[in-house]
């Protein structure tokens, strides 16, 4: 048995890697805490440990899978998931252990065998006093799968958190939209804007700001008159991920393009070559279809920050850039489609999320209810 000693990135102590192979010869590294702090000079104890820790494993003193730390066996579970799942998710992942679960359970020191109901009751009641329930849903979720793993080797009997009450969800009801005179408004305030053909995209087709700012001029087809919805743009911490792939398999589409739609997009591909022009050694060739002057792919913070700052210089009332997808939904309603129509042009999973997100009735609709309620009333109050 041979193992050596790292650190890892936010943890104080030092960790023993044990060199341990299953059945087909697979290396399969194994981290287990030493309880020797970094801090110091604590080398030697942290190696003295080591050896332990080796001795005590090839004894059988030690269970690798009973005795390993619940933040360790997370970590490894992570970095096996890494090869299945997106670089956009793994990175939420890391961030929520990272911000969240290694600041709570460091101290802690439980085993995974010791994350018990309770144990994960209390997180989720510890969190919700500053978290939202939908944000501690989501943390429950990533330990949950997690637990998932340890119950397929045998290592626990149970996936504690599906023993647990977990906090109701909370419908998100800060959305808000733009009528038919303010779009128009809108697009009348942004000409000329950094933000003029993000927000006639995003308007048009209803897209999400990581599927706009991933448009690139590949997916666009002058020829055929088509755009494609194939890649997306999206920040995670600092790191901002460029995926050919969208939020879902619904998400991934090909639209229509409609002339308007067509007249702008060759505006604006003009205006690119007349600044690429302009700065021929300071451009930078990125292909997307949203950039800054110099030719770099426009960032998620900057589209945010720079829309509500257009909106104050215009007197307009405050919505979040998300709602322009809110805005088109409504606009598309107010048109005369249907809830279908919407739902496909949205590209929701389901009708369900186009229905209880995206689609409010207005006063005016309201108000024509309660005119023909009114109307069937008062005949019935007749008779």
């Amino acid at each position: 048995m041979t193992g050596f000693l790292n650190t890892k990135d936010g943890r104080k102590n030092y960790y023993a890697i044990l060199n341990v192979y299953d059945d087909n010869g697979k290396r399969k590294p194994k981290w287990i805490d030493t309880g020797v702090p970094v801090k110091g000079n604590n080398k030697k104890k942290a190696e003295a440990k080591l050896k332990e820790i080796l001795v005590n494993f090839q004894e059988g003193g030690i269970d690798i899978n009973k005795d390993t730390g619940f933040l360790d066996f997370m970590e490894l579970w992570l970095e096996t998931l890494k090869v299945s799942i997106s670089s956009t998710t793994y990175d939420a992942y890391k961030m929520t252990m990272r911000l969240h679960l290694v600041p709570y359970f460091e101290q802690k020191k439980y085993r995974v065998t010791e994350i018990t109901p309770a144990v994960v009751q209390k997180y989720a009641s510890d969190k919700l006093k500053n978290l939202s329930p939908n944000t501690v849903r989501k943390h429950l979720a990533n330990i949950s799968k997690c637990m998932d793993s340890a119950v397929k080797q045998n290592i626990i009997a149970y996936n504690p958190v599906k023993r647990i009450d977990l906090p109701k969800k909370v419908k998100f009801t800060g959305a808000k939209h733009y009528n038919e005179r303010q779009i128009e408004q809108l697009l009348e305030c942004a000409k000329g804007d950094p933000l003029e053909i993000v927000i006639w995209l995003t308007l048009f087709y209803g897209l999400r700001r990581s599927e706009v700012l991933g448009l690139m001029w590949n997916a666009v087809d002058f020829a055929e008159k088509t755009i494609a919805i194939k890649h997306t743009v999206v920040k995670v911490g600092n790191v901002i991920h460029k995926n050919d792939r969208t939020k879902n398999a619904s998400s991934c589409t090909t639209f229509p393009m409609a002339e308007m739609i067509i007249s702008e997009l060759v505006k604006w591909k003009n205006r690119q070559q007349g600044l690429r022009t302009l700065q021929p050694n300071d451009y930078h060739d990125s292909d997307y279809v949203c950039t800054y002057k110099d030719g770099r792919p426009l960032s998620p913070d900057f589209v945010t920050q720079h829309f509500a700052l257009l909106l104050r210089k215009n007197d307009m009332p405050h919505i979040r850039f998300h709602d322009l997808r809110h805005s088109s939904a409504n606009y598309l309603k107010s048109l005369g489609f249907d809830l279908k129509d919407i739902q496909i042009w949205l590209r929701h999973k389901d009708i369900q999320t186009t229905m209880n997100i995206y689609v409010d009735l207005g006063m005016e609709d309201k108000s024509n209810i309660a005119n023909r309620l009114n109307a069937k009333f008062q005949t019935l109050a007749a008779r």
